[in-house]
C-alpha cells in the first residue's frame, strides 16, 4: 500500500497554520564514512535533518504536541539524535501538561548505528511513561509500516491506539522472518485489521476518522470533574427509590411488589435494553476495544464518554455478547476482566469517574477461562476498583450473576434497575448444589434476598430506580445525575463502605 506522508497526515489532523516545530538542529552522529552519506542523502531526499520531527499544534482548537516519524528519512529508523528527539519532546510535553500524538511509521531502530540505538529504546519508553503517569493522554496513530523497537517502544504505550487501514504492523518484519525460516508470515497476522480483531489495537481509522477521536478523547480528559461542595439534597445516605415516570414508558410495578423470580426472567429477555443501547451512540463517545495484551473481550466493552458534560470511562458487560449462563466462551471471561481492569487503570490516571454497568447472568464456564486466571481476575478487578481515588459509579441495569457482576459492582455510588439482582451463582446451580434439579430455582432466588431493594436495605445499593430500562432516555439521565453527584462530592469523599449495614 502507499504510505501517508507526515505533511498529509499533519495536513488532515492538525488546524491550519498552527504546527509549530521543537526541533534544534540534529547533531551529526559520526561514524563509517558510508552511515554520513546515507545520512546526507536521506537530508537531501526529504528535506528534513532527521527521521523524527516533534513540535506543538492544535487540533479543533485543543493544545496538543506531536512526535512523527518520517518514513523516507532512512526507513524511519530511530538512531541517537532522533531518540533525543523523542525522549526531549516527551519531557517538554509532560512541563507544558500537553497531550501528545504519537505518529509512528518505521522499521525500527537504526542498524547503521548499532547496539547504542537500540540500548535508547529504553530512554524512550522511560520518557512516554512519566508523561502517562502525570495524567497526561499519549494517543498513538500507527502508520504503515510500523515494526521493530519504535513498535515495541513509544507505538505500544498509547493509552489510545489506532492503525491507518491495511497498515503494516508488527514487530517481526516478514522480511527478516521470510529470510530466516523460508517460508512466508501468514499476511492477515501482521495488519492493521488483524492486530484491532486480535484486540491489540483500539480500532483502524483514516486519518480524517482519527481527527474526530483525537477531538472526541480530549474532550473527555479535558472535563476532567472539579472539587466542590455537595449540593443541598446530596449528603443523606439513605437509600432512595426513584418512581419518575416516562413520558414515553410506564412505570412498572414497585419493586416490592415484584418477584425474585419475575425479576431474573425479566433480565433474560433477549430484547431488553442493554448497556451498548444506552451507551454507544452517545455523541462523541470513543470505544477502547482491546485489552492491549493479543486478546479481545468477549462479553465487555469500554467507552470514553462524556455525560453532563463531565468526563467519564464507561466499562459495561454487554448482555448481547452473553448467553443465559454465561456457558463457554459467552459470559463474563478473563480478557472482559482484564478489560475492565484497563478501565480502570485509565479513569485513574485522567482522574475521570468510572462508570461500571453490571448486567450478566453468569461468569464463563469453560476449561479455557479457569486457564485463563478467571478467578484471579475476579480478585484483581475488586481489588483495583476498591482502591480507585477517581469517583466511581456502578449501575446494576439487569443481572448480577456471581462473581463476575461482582467484580464491577462496587463504588462510591451504586444504583439499580427495579427488576434486577445480585447472586452468589445462578439460582440454577445453586438449586443444584441444594437439591440435586434445578427444580427449585425460583423458591431459592425467594429465599436469597438477591432483589435491588433488597439489596438497598442491606446498604449495597444507593439508590433503586423504578423507570424501565427501554426508557434510554430517563437511563441516561439516571447516569448524568449519578456521575454529577459524585463528582460534586470530590474525590474519596465518598469512601466505599460496601456493604452498609
Amino acid at each position: 500500500m502507499s504510505r501517508t506522508t507526515t505533511a498529509d497526515l499533519l495536513g488532515v489532523v492538525v488546524d491550519d497554520g498552527s504546527w509549530r516545530s521543537w526541533d534544534a538542529p540534529a547533531t551529526d552522529p559520526g561514524g563509517r564514512p558510508d552511515y554520513v552519506a546515507e545520512l546526507a542523502a536521506a537530508r537531501a531526499h526529504t528535506g528534513g535533518d532527521e527521521s523524527v520531527i516533534t513540535g506543538s499544534a492544535r487540533v479543533a482548537g485543543l493544545p496538543v504536541a506531536v512526535v512523527a516519524s518520517d518514513f523516507d528519512f532512512l526507513a524511519g529508523s530511530v538512531g541517537s539524535a532522533a531518540a533525543d528527539r523523542i525522549v526531549a519532546a516527551f519531557e517538554r510535553a509532560t512541563a507544558l501538561g500537553l497531550p501528545v500524538l504519537g505518529l509512528p511509521t518505521s522499521g525500527g531502530t537504526r542498524m547503521q548505528e548499532g547496539t547504542p540505538a537500540f540500548l535508547r529504546m529504553a530512554g524512550i519508553a522511560a520518557a512516554v511513561r512519566s508523561h502517562t503517569a502525570a495524567g497526561l493522554p499519549y494517543l498513538v496513530y500507527l502508520r504503515h509500516p510500523t515494526t521493530g523497537g519504535v513498535f515495541a517502544t513509544w507505538g505500544s504505550l498509547g493509552d489510545v491506539t489506532f492503525a491507518e487501514p491495511g497498515a503494516l504492523v508488527g514487530f517481526l518484519g516478514p522480511r527478516v522472518y521470510e529470510g530466516l525460516y523460508g517460508s512466508a508470515f501468514p499476511g492477515d497476522v501482521q495488519t492493521a485489521e488483524g492486530l484491532a480483531a486480535a484486540g491489540v489495537l483500539d480500532g483502524v481509522a483514516t486519518p480524517g476518522q482519527w481527527r474526530q477521536t483525537v477531538v472526541h478523547t480530549l474532550t473527555v480528559w479535558r472535563a476532567r470533574p472539579d472539587t466542590g461542595v455537595v449540593p443541598p439534597g446530596w449528603e443523606n445516605p439513605t437509600p432512595e427509590v426513584s418512581h419518575r415516570p416516562s413520558s414515553r414508558s410506564p412505570v412498572r410495578p414497585s419493586q416490592d411488589e415484584l418477584g425474585a423470580w419475575e425479576a431474573i426472567e425479566r433480565t433474560r429477555d433477549p430484547s431488553r435494553t442493554g448497556a451498548a443501547d444506552l451507551i454507544a451512540d452517545l455523541p462523541g463517545a470513543v470505544e477502547l476495544s482491546g485489552t492491549g495484551t493479543g486478546e479481545r473481550a468477549t462479553a465487555t466493552r469500554v467507552w470514553l464518554v462524556v455525560l453532563e458534560g463531565i468526563g467519564c470511562v464507561v466499562v459495561a458487560q454487554d448482555r448481547s455478547r452473553q448467553t443465559e449462563f454465561g456457558s463457554a466462551g459467552r459470559g463474563i471471561g478473563p480478557a472482559d476482566l482484564r478489560l475492565a481492569r484497563r478501565a480502570m487503570r485509565l479513569a485513574e490516571r485522567w482522574a475521570v469517574p468510572l462508570v461500571s454497568i453490571v448486567d450478566t447472568q453468569g461468569a464463563e464456564l469453560s476449561a479455557a477461562a479457569e486457564q485463563g486466571a478467571l478467578a484471579g481476575e475476579i480478585a484483581r478487578s475488586l481489588a483495583d476498583l476498591m482502591h480507585l481515588r477517581t469517583p466511581t459509579v456502578s449501575v446494576l441495569l439487569g443481572g448480577g450473576g456471581g462473581g463476575g457482576a461482582l467484580a464491577l459492582l462496587p463504588a462510591d455510588r451504586v444504583v439499580a434497575a427495579g427488576d434486577s439482582w445480585v447472586t452468589p451463582l445462578p439460582v440454577e446451580g445453586a438449586s443444584l448444589i441444594s437439591h440435586r434439579t434445578v427444580d427449585r430455582a425460583p423458591e431459592i432466588a425467594e429465599r436469597q434476598r438477591i432483589r435491588a431493594v433488597d439489596l438497598a436495605r442491606a446498604g449495597a445499593v444507593d439508590r433503586v430506580v423504578a423507570v424501565p430500562v427501554s426508557d434510554r432516555d430517563a437511563w441516561r439521565q439516571v447516569l448524568a445525575e449519578e456521575v454529577s453527584r459524585v463528582a460534586a462530592s470530590g474525590t474519596g469523599a465518598l469512601p466505599r463502605r460496601w456493604p452498609r449495614h
